[in-house]
This record gives structure tokens, sequence and C-alpha cells, in this order.
């Protein structure tokens, strides 16, 4: 009997155990870890930016920006609220349209977009977006850093300034249009349109030989370039298609660790002086799958540039790819690994060409071009030390150094109104290691051309070359070696 009455409140007490097991089962289940955090709540009605997904296709569906959380845990029970894994905060949308913009051409936009970029630039992860359904109209604006990290300026509709020098402001900057400077991760993006509006611009009699009887006035002729990038670093420019720019579409100045991307760059053959991307004080810059027709050189590379890589771009009409000019009044000029891949130039009056002014110092060195196809190209290989825009230059004794150039499987046709491979160098300072492997150049039309010209270029032929380049002379003169004015960092 003792022992059963003992018996008794040990079987309460399990029995107590297990019922509060039971209560607190329920509270850590699986379905108590489907949503561990809780999400940034959605904006009002009356609120100036959404999340990413309520109403924007083009940016939801970036494979850049984040999906929607689907209520299911991750892999390994490891969510979100964890320390181990970062948060990542969802995007927020801020459209110009929130902002007063009408999207109605004829309007000035301006002050709706500078409104929306102070709200976006404040916020982690935001995106500017210009809607399709839209053309927006607006004046000089310089989109200004440091802003917070991710920042998007989606251009999904048209983009565009005032039309002509007629309509732009007066008390506006006629030497560019969109700047975008000190920012830090900026992406440029969209499926939609940048229109210059370029064409009175190129019309303007001080343009070459847009004057009376095709001469050129003298007189200012300040002319926009149409975006520029200022002392900016990790940026990524994607998707777009810009046309018509009153003079350069694109240029980098003074940045780092740049992505040019999938563009579709477009002006006439006769617009002048419209670089289709220009790089200048800029280091590792890649430029990669896209497409530039235009009045001048395709890709310019200025002094200062690093490390800059181009693949997979088809150039034409144009002036082809260039590095400079560099050397003007007798500056010191520095370019150094350059590299141009898998590349296409058509009906250009220049295929790849190095280009620098009498009396300048620095060098030009690393530089590769490999894999590049001419179609119907007047100068395909060029460097001319002699450059000069109205040839009345005189020469100087000083030059930059062109050294370490080296051209590999070059096929394609040239125009037979020019001799396909030219080599002007200094006569004091001489181009070195020019070197050519798999080069193979006939005439689109008519009979070949097989006379090169070398002055003064030093290299070496690698493999038979069609044109056979004789001319290149064997050595380094002495009077290269060892000299202060030739040297970079």
């Amino acid at each position: 009997m003792a022992a059963s009455r003992l018996a008794l409140p040990r079987l309460m007490l399990l029995a107590m155990l297990v019922l509060l097991v039971a209560l607190l089962g329920v509270g850590v289940g699986v379905d108590g870890r489907s949503h561990p955090h809780k999400k940034p709540p959605r904006a009002g009605v009356g609120s100036r930016h959404s999340r990413v997904g309520a109403s924007v296709g083009t940016v939801a569906s970036s494979p850049a920006i984040p999906p929607d959380d689907d209520g299911a845990p991750p892999p390994g029970g490891i969510v979100p609220s964890d320390p181990a894994t970062p948060f990542r905060p969802e995007p927020c949308v801020f459209d110009v349209r929130a902002y007063g913009a009408t999207g109605e051409s004829t309007a000035d936009d301006t002050e709706a977009f500078r409104a929306a970029w102070r709200a976006a630039c404040a916020v982690e992860s935001a995106v500017l977006l210009v809607p399709s359904d839209g053309t927006f109209t607006i004046s000089t604006t310089t989109f200004s850093g440091p802003c917070k990290p991710g920042l998007v300026f989606q251009v999904d509709g048209v983009l565009m300034p005032p039309d002509g020098p007629d309509c732009w402001p007066p008390s506006d900057n006629r030497r560019q249009w969109l700047v975008f400077s000190n920012l830090d991760g900026l992406t440029l993006r969209g499926a939609g349109t940048i229109e210059g509006n370029g064409e009175e611009w190129w019309n303007l009699p001080c343009k070459p030989h847009r004057g009376p009887n095709g001469s050129t006035l003298h007189g200012p002729c300040d002319s926009p370039t149409l975006i520029r990038f200022f002392e900016s670093c990790n940026l990524v420019v994607q998707g777009l298609r810009v046309e018509n720019s009153p003079e350069f579409h694109f240029r980098f100045d003074g940045c780092s660790d740049v992505l040019v991307d999938g563009l579709f760059i477009s002006s006439p053959a006769n617009s002048p002086n419209t670089d289709g991307i220009h790089v200048e004080n800029t280091e590792r810059v890649g430029i990669y799958n896209s497409k530039i027709s235009n009045g001048d050189d395709c890709i310019s590379i200025g002094t200062g540039s690093y490390d800059v890589d181009i693949q997979n771009v088809t150039c034409g009409p144009g002036h082809g790819i260039s590095i400079g000019s560099l050397g003007v009044h007798n500056s010191q000029a520095c370019v150094a690994n350059v590299t141009v891949r898998d590349a296409v130039i058509r009906n250009s009056d220049n295929g790849l060409r190095i280009k620098t002014w009498q009396g300048g110092m620095g060098s030009v060195s690393g530089i590769t071009f490999d894999g590049v196809t001419m179609e119907n190209v007047r100068n395909c290989i060029i460097i001319d030390q002699y450059y000069c825009q109205d040839k009345r230059c005189m020469n100087q004794s000083t030059a930059v150094h062109v050294t370490d150039v080296s051209y590999a499987n070059v096929r394609g046709s040239y125009d037979v109104r020019s001799a396909p491979i030219h080599f002007a160098c200094s006569d004091t300072v001489p181009c070195t290691n020019v070197t050519m492997a798999e080069v193979e150049l006939l005439p689109f039309s008519g009979e070949l051309v097989d006379d090169p010209y070398c002055w003064s270029a030093y290299g070496a032929q690698q493999t038979p070359t069609i044109p056979p380049v004789s001319c290149l002379q064997d050595g380094v003169p002495d009077s290269l070696l060892d000299n202060p004015d030739l040297k970079c960092r």
C-alpha cells in the first residue's frame, strides 16, 4: 500500500510534464519558422516610393534585384535574420512621376528629376525610375553623391535634353547635359532610350565644314556631352539605347572600376565630334557586347587611362577605335594596358588607331589588338605621331613614346584609297616593339595595295602577313634608353 501511495504523485508529475511539452510544441514547429523576420511595411497610397514588384515589371525582373520572399525557409535552416546571413533590404522605387514629372516631351521635368534623385540618393538599394510610357525632357543636371549603396537610375522610357542650342536655357552649361558625380556603386540601365536631339548642334557654322560654302567659322562652338561620369567608382552602364548626341555620347573622367555592357549607340556618320565612349584619367574599365555607329571615334581612350578591356564591340560607320589624341600643347600623356578583342569595324575611316601630337611626353604601352575583323575600312592599322587637326603643325623634338603594341588575328577588307597599314612615328622618339602576327587585309574592291608605310617604326613581323610588313626595323634606338621624359607611373 505504501509503494502505491508513492507511485501516484510520480504518475501525476509525469503527466504534467508530458502536457507541458505538448503545449510548448505548438510554438516551435515548422510553421513557426516560416517567417522569422518581418518584411518592411508596404508604402501607403500617398507615399512617393513603393516596394519593387508591386507594379514595376522591368526592375523586378532584373537579376540584380533579389526576389521576393516566397515564405519557404532557405536550405540548411538558415534564415535571413540569422547573424551569418547579412540582411539585404528590398529596393524602393522612386518614380519621377510621383515627384511631378509629366512625361509629355514638351514640358520641363527637371525639378521632378532632381527631387526624385534627392529622395533615392538617401535610401539604400533605391531605384530612380523613368517609366516606359513617357518622354521626359530635362535641362542640364548634375546628379551628385555620395549616396546610399545600391542606387539604380533606371531609364525605361525616353529621356532627352532641350531640342538644340536655341532651346537651351541661357543659364545652363553648354558643354554637358547629364553629369553623375562623386558616386560609388551607381548603375545606369534600362530598356529605354536617351535621345540627344543633336542635329541643330551639328549644323552650327563653327563645326567642321558647316559654314558657308563648306567653310568653318570661328567663334564659340561649345556643344554638350550627353552623359558624363566624373570622379566616381564601381559604375555599371547597361542595356540602354543612346542616340544623336550633340557631342560625345559617354565620357568617363577620373573614374575607376567601370563596366559598360550591352549598349546601342547611334548617330549619323556625318555628325561631328560624336565619339561613342570616351575614357580619360580612368582605370579598370570593361566595355563589352555593344554596337556603336557615329561620326567620330567609336571608342576613344585619352591620357591617364589604364587597364581598359574591350570585347565583342561592333563599330561603324565612324573613325574606329582610337588611343588619343595624346600630348597636345606639349603635355605629358600616359596610357597603358589596353586590350581590344573580338571586335568588328565596318565602313569606317579608321580601324585601330593610335594618334599623338608632336611635342608631347610620356608613353603609350602594353596595347593588344587581337581578333579584330575589318570590313571596308580605309586605314585599318595606323600609328600617327604627327597628328594635327589643321595640317599646319610644326615638327618638334619630343613625342609620346609608343611601345609594346601587338596586332594579332586582324583580318578583313580595306578601302584601297589608303594603304591598310601606316606607321608614321617620330624621328626622335620612334615607335618600338610593334609586333604583327596573323594579319590578313585584302581590298574591299579594286587592286591590292601591297606597300605598307613605315617611318621610324621598330618591331617584328612574327608570321607572314598580307600585305607584307617588311619595313619594320630591328632593335631599339639608343636615344630611347633611360629617357626620363618617356616615363609614366
